[in-house]
């Protein structure tokens, strides 16, 4: 029985795709590392899909969006990405949303960049990002990129130089896109994590040169039991405002 729920869930998603033309099918790439990709505790209403919420797999493909989105490592969990989808949703019902999951766990913004090897997730950040992206354009229309790193360049050294590598990265994934005015929103470090002023002001700093950019705030997102990364309630609504600054670009 559930295998036949299963196949019908599959076939029912596959028209639903085939009828959504390309302007209507709304693709958003999710970059960044860990706290993007999602480490809270999956609960009940975070594996509940809905059939215009798509996300691309790890094999290529379009399936129904439930978390984990991401499969960066064996603890994703959930980010922001079905929530922020959600949203999005309420805007346009008659849309259909893909996303497209590639942050990288622990990945540094110098990962972010051509032909660089990231051991800990086995993977190329900048490349496979492109290449999936990419791919989900042949069926979808590209609206935005949401970004949320840092973590890894919060040291006074490197928090340092990091506004000048978003700007680098914002216009480089325009580039590679041929979107100039593609929409990028960057999400802030939670209050919890004790450097997160450090890259929170350099967000700000890469906004001054930037035009449709956008920051989100990480304040009162609270933190799983690491103290590192964010649980899942505090995921959900930092997904929402996700989507609040994207609608207001």
């Amino acid at each position: 029985m559930k295998m036949i729920l299963f196949c019908i869930a599959l076939l029912s998603t596959a028209a639903l795709h085939a009828q959504t033309k390309k302007q209507n099918f709304h693709l958003y790439l999710l970059a960044g590392q860990s706290n993007m990709a999602g480490r809270g505790i999956v609960e009940p209403e975070d594996t509940i899909g809905n059939p215009r919420i798509l996300s691309l797999n790890k094999e290529g493909n379009w399936v129904i969006a439930k978390d984990p989105v991401h499969f960066d490592k064996s603890a994703a969990g959930v980010g922001p990405g079905l929530s922020f989808a959600r949203e999005m949703l309420k805007q346009d019902p008659d849309i259909v949303i893909g996303l497209i999951p590639c942050a990288a766990g622990g990945s540094g913004i110098d990962h972010w960049r051509y032909n660089q090897y990231w051991e800990q997730t086995k993977s190329y950040p900048w490349d496979n990002a492109i290449m999936r992206t990419k791919l989900a354009m042949k069926e979808g229309t590209l609206k935005g990129i949401l970004w949320h790193q840092g973590e890894s360049d919060s040291a006074p050294e490197k928090a340092a130089r990091y506004a000048g590598k978003l700007e680098s990265l914002v216009i480089r994934f325009r580039k590679e896109f041929n979107l100039p005015k593609l929409p990028f929103i960057a999400g802030e470090l939670p209050e919890f994590n004790k450097r997160a002023a450090a890259i929170n002001t350099q967000l700000y700093e890469a906004g001054k040169k930037l035009k449709f950019y956008g920051v989100v705030s990480g304040k009162g997102l609270t933190p799983n039991a690491d103290n590192l990364h964010i649980d899942a309630a505090s995921q959900r609504l930092f997904g929402k405002r996700y989507a609040e600054k994207m609608k207001q670009l």
